[in-house]
């Protein structure tokens, strides 16, 4: 075989010869059924490879990763410059044509690494559809943390129009980049680029702050109540725990802190307390009554942080598969 006439494919297969048994098992579990279906055939077909071959798949997979490493770093161009003086401009552009192409590096790639609050500085006036736009390429912590600088008032329009949002004109992308001043050496397809929907809301108010997220959806009711209910069967919020079966709700209270417990129901509803009650031994719940009543005033700010990191909690034992949340009326929840 010649590296040249090598297809993606049979380099793919190449390497995951080369890496061994336990390391390609771990890369098929991120893998679509069809992937693994090709790449098992393409690694059954494979005649033995000379181990010239074997370092030249090799020191490409290494160069790739290396300008994917650089491209989180500091973007492409940061990339660009890096790689050129490693390996040339001819092949440095080669390997960024084809990283660029896999990845399909999404527009405002240099904004990404831009502190939310600098960001507000080139986007605060603008049209909540520009900046819903802007928002939709970034990050969800990025995002959620801009939607905390605007005004109330903008914050629900602006989610609003992220989830009804579907593919921008290409064009329209980079008229936004030049009026941000933030021009991207990214390759823009000619196809339509995807961006938006209820599920980039959705991840955008799993990292926002209790108040914001309240807020936002409070809106939303009133303007879109079907948006609204379709974004709340997406995300999991405070009140969600009584949804929670018993032994998942024990497991979250095994990994918050008490204080927090007892500033969350403070505000809470009798269903959601009782809730926790329950699953709490007696002697802890009287305890955490008492602390709850000799507690006194405090910030609604304060109760907010404590629901908050309480639904981190939640998401995060939902992430690692500890716990599964059904959503949508999908059924009770299952550990």
């Amino acid at each position: 075989m010649n590296y040249k006439d090598l297809t993606g494919k049979q380099k793919a297969a190449i390497l995951l010869v080369a890496m061994g048994p336990d390391v390609s098992a771990s890369i098929f579990q991120h893998l679509s059924d069809e992937d693994i279906e090709e790449l098992t055939l393409e690694i059954a077909n494979l005649r033995p490879v000379e181990s010239e071959l074997k370092d030249q798949v090799l020191e490409e997979f290494f160069q790739i990763c290396q300008a994917h490493d650089y491209i989180n770093r500091g973007g492409i161009e940061y990339a660009r410059e890096v790689l050129e003086k490693a390996v040339g401009e001819d092949r440095a552009n080669s390997i960024l044509e084809r990283l660029t192409a896999t990845l399909q590096v999404r527009p405002f790639d240099a904004i990404r690494k831009t502190d939310p609050s600098q960001l507000m500085n080139f986007i605060q006036g603008e049209h909540p559809q520009t900046i819903a736009m802007i928002m939709a390429y970034l990050q969800p912590e990025q995002s959620s943390s801009i939607l905390a600088y605007l005004p109330q008032e903008i914050q629900a329009e602006v989610s609003r129009r992220i989830a009804l949002m579907d593919r921008t004109s290409p064009d329209i992308v980079k008229e936004v980049e030049t009026v941000l001043e933030h021009k991207l050496s990214s390759i823009v397809t000619n196809e339509y680029a995807s961006a938006g929907g209820v599920e980039s809301i959705v991840n955008i108010l799993n990292f926002a702050d209790r108040g914001t997220e309240k807020n936002i959806l409070d809106h939303l009711e009133e303007k879109d109540p079907e948006l609204a209910e379709e974004i709340r069967k997406r995300m999991f919020v405070f009140e969600d725990i009584i949804l929670l079966a018993d032994r998942a709700v024990q497991m979250v209270l095994r990994q918050v802190e008490t204080h927090d417990v007892a500033l969350s129901l403070k505000t809470a509803s009798d269903d959601v307390g009782n809730k926790i009650y329950k699953n709490m031994s007696k002697r802890a719940s009287e305890m955490l009554k008492e602390d709850i009543e000799y507690m006194g005033p405090v910030r609604l700010r304060e109760v907010e942080d404590a629901q908050q990191r309480i639904v981190n909690v939640i998401r995060q034992l939902e992430d690692s598969g500890e716990i599964v949340i059904a959503r949508g009326g999908e059924g009770e929840v299952i550990v």
